[in-house]
């Protein structure tokens, strides 16, 4: 038995296509997600563009330490990790490393203390040349920059000359020879808007330490520091123009709701209330179009309708015959139970009497109508299987004409044209074809039956003619009716010409009656093999 479509929760089709609709209108949102993924992008260019302007700030200290007069005097100790540098290999790039979702996050930077040892004259001279130099560098990248020396005491900066930054690991680092890059939260005296909360880059400050190397020895460190790029803060200086990609976005999903509903939803509402008429039998729905929407739904509709017109045909067509065969069923067994009654009636009543050839005519009453009930029920047979058959098999015309002469042997049969060409039918539905219409003919009193077959396009074309009777004018209409006959005292059931035409449909093929001066004609188109 086959389980109800509501023993099983199934979405419908409004949810379906809402989930859609959510989801696409989330994209945007989800796409937040990845702003980490761009910030630790800006945090590392950030860290670039110091290492690149921190490079060219050591390079001139380093220059200035080389040509000042007792410059040896401001070197320090040794670098832990000198740089592979050599006479064919000049280049030591540093390439950024810091990460916003790996590295952690220092506190803010602490204050500068007091230094142990106060910064040589020497030192703070050549800091003085450079502040300049630093003041115009940070009014243009607004980094941060201070300049200590071998000690750790800023010599160049903004506020803290003459303190120590020796305290801080980048700072302490550095002063080893090594590059330190960290990340530390930002000190900002005015809080961002509450946009900013989405995003993790906004509160933090790249700080970069590189030590300044003369020979293999430190001479001090460039220190420098910037907040990176926010994509938040863009978005927030631009919203007018987020606030109207929303919008686009908010009206392209309410657009693409509506043409789902248009399209799909409620034409599949309608198809469903549409077949709820059909099932309550309803046939007034099939007058009018279904629904159309997309060319999928217009065409389940065009089949379900399509499907509605077959079954109620159906539905007709048993009603009628069951009506015709309860007909034809209910004359002959009457017939046989009044005679068996009056016989029976004779035999009990002696005084009654019944002679001999009255008797006689009573028992071949019974057997004329038990035969034409054999009759009519072998015409049920082979209409149960004209109406399903089994459409498999191929014959040819020649075949079936050597059948037909041996169950028709006082009908002179004489066939031309393409007798030998293959057609889409078994041998015995094309027997039972073409058996009933020399049935027909040979109980029209006709003498001969003629078969001229040619190919016509994807069809073979058989003309079928014989000289009997004829059809007249007023039954030419009736003549493929259910149990419509002219011979039924010879036994005529009024079928074969409905089981011819129904075995043809069933293989796609037609039959038609022709006009004829003599005799009846039918023009047969059966599909050829190949076709």
């Amino acid at each position: 038995m086959t389980p109800a479509a509501t023993d099983k929760w199934r979405p419908s089709l409004g949810l379906v296509v809402l989930g859609v609709l959510t989801t696409v209108l989330a994209l945007p949102l989800v796409g937040l997600s990845f702003f980490r993924v761009y910030e630790n992008q800006l945090i590392r260019e950030a860290e670039a563009e110091l290492i690149a302007q921190g490079a060219v700030l050591t390079a001139v200290f380093a220059r200035e330490i080389e040509e000042a007069p007792g410059g040896a005097k401001l070197l320090g100790a040794v670098a832990r990790s000198p740089e592979d540098r050599t006479p064919a290999n000049p280049f030591t790039p540093v390439e950024p490393s810091l990460d916003l979702t790996r590295d952690e996050i220092l506190d803010r930077r602490p204050a500068a203390v007091e230094p142990g040892t106060a910064a040589a004259p020497l030192a703070l001279a050549i800091g003085g040349r450079l502040q300049s130099v630093l003041q115009r560098a940070q009014a243009v990248t607004l980094a941060g920059f201070r300049i200590t020396d071998a000690a750790g005491t800023v010599i160049a900066g903004r506020n803290e000359i003459g303190q120590s930054l020796a305290h801080l690991p980048e700072v302490a680092a550095a002063l080893e020879g090594r590059n330190r890059a960290v990340l530390r939260q930002r000190i900002s005296a005015h809080p961002p808007p509450p946009l900013y909360s989405i995003s993790r880059g906004t509160s933090v400050r790249v700080f970069v330490a590189m030590p300044v190397l003369v020979g293999d020895r430190v001479a001090g460190v460039v220190y420098a520091s910037r907040s990176p790029n926010n994509i938040v803060r863009q978005l927030y200086g631009e919203w007018r123009k987020v606030a109207l990609t929303a919008a686009a976005i908010l009206g392209a999903t309410l657009a693409i709701a509506i043409v789902f509903s248009r399209a799909i939803t409620r034409p599949i509402h309608a198809l469903v209330a549409r077949s709820a008429e059909i099932a309550r039998g309803n046939r007034a729905v099939l007058a009018r179009p279904g629904p159309l929407g997309t060319r999928e739904v217009a065409l389940l509709s065009c089949g379900l309708d399509r499907m509605a017109r077959q079954l109620h045909e159906r539905s007709d067509y048993v009603a009628t015959f069951a009506a015709h065969v309860s007909h034809e069923l209910k004359t002959p067994l009457s017939a046989i139970q009044g005679a068996a009654e009056l016989m029976r009636d004779a035999q009990s009543d002696p005084a009654a009497g019944m002679s001999g050839p009255e008797q006689m005519r009573f028992l071949d009453n019974i057997l004329a109508d038990a035969a034409r009930l054999t009759a009519l029920l072998g015409r049920l047979r082979e209409q149960a299987r004209a109406d399903n058959p089994d459409i498999r098999g191929t014959t040819t015309l020649m075949r079936v004409v050597a059948g037909l002469e041996r169950a028709f042997p006082d009908l002179a049969i004489a066939v031309q044209g393409d007798l030998d060409r293959p057609f889409a039918m078994s041998p015995e539905n094309a027997g039972i074809v073409f058996s009933h219409l020399a049935d027909n003919a040979a109980r029209h009193r006709a003498a001969s039956l003629q078969l001229v077959a040619q190919v016509r396009g994807p069809h073979l074309e058989v003309i079928v003619r014989d000289d009997g009777e004829g059809i007249s004018e007023q039954n030419w209409s009736r003549i493929f009716d259910a149990f419509f006959t002219t011979r039924r005292e010879g036994g005529g059931t009024g079928m074969g010409l409905g089981i011819v035409r129904a075995m043809l449909q069933a293989h796609g093929g037609t039959i038609r009656a022709l006009r004829s001066e003599q005799g009846a004609a039918f023009a047969i188109g059966i599909p050829l093999r190949e076709a």
